[in-house]
């Protein structure tokens, strides 16, 4: 029986972890979680949030994911926008969910993110 997602992993380019620090910790305000000894030679950066928890991983023949993407629920969601844009991130409104306000962004690399709040 399934009861929760542990985390999601997304891929992201060699040599990309400086990157991904500036923007998950200081954008987005999440914590860098160390990764355990056995795992941390390959590279990447794990961070979260509360409950939310995103392992980014680093591949060679890196693509960003551009439809698949964590949806991740935000609370303030206008103040939250206004925060990712003013450090240059998009911000893409999408008004197709009934019950909730979205937008989609890109993280550094180019992966998808999907910010909702219910209304």
């Amino acid at each position: 029986m399934l009861i929760a997602v542990d985390h999601v992993q997304l891929a992201a380019p060699p040599g990309s972890e400086d990157l991904l620090r500036a923007y998950y910790i200081g954008v987005l305000g999440m914590t860098e979680t160390p990764k355990p000894p056995s795992l941390a030679a390959r590279g990447g950066c794990w961070f979260e949030a509360g409950d939310v928890r995103l392992h980014l991983g680093i591949e060679r023949d890196f693509r960003p994911a551009r439809k698949a993407h964590p949806g991740l629920r935000v609370t303030g969601i206008d103040a939250f926008a206004a925060r990712l844009a003013a450090h240059g991130a998009p911000v893409a409104w999408d008004g197709l969910l009934p019950g909730y306000r979205r937008f989609h962004s890109e993280d550094p690399v180019g992966n998808r993110l999907e910010f909702l709040e219910p209304v």
